[in-house]
């Protein structure tokens, strides 16, 4: 079952990270923010993840399409709310 708090939750997560991840020219700042996502994504709401992930099981955790996911979640999620 997917809450409204755990919408919000990810969302906020995932908001501030792409946010960040967006506009840093530090390429170590960028991978320590992939790693943050993958490991929340490893424990977040399964129900949620499927939904937003659209069934992509590397979704959020692939170096060379995290900028798109991050940026789909983040759109999706808001959309959500």
């Amino acid at each position: 079952m997917i809450t409204r708090a755990n919408i919000e939750t990810a969302y906020s997560f995932f908001h501030q990270k792409w946010r960040v991840y967006k506009f840093s020219t530090m390429e170590w700042q960028k991978e320590d923010i992939e790693y943050a996502i993958s490991s929340y994504v490893d424990n977040m709401n399964k129900e949620l993840l499927e939904k937003i992930a659209g069934g992509s099981k590397s979704y959020l955790r692939n170096h060379s399409t995290f900028s798109a996911d991050i940026e789909s979640a983040v759109e999706k999620l808001e959309a959500m709310l």
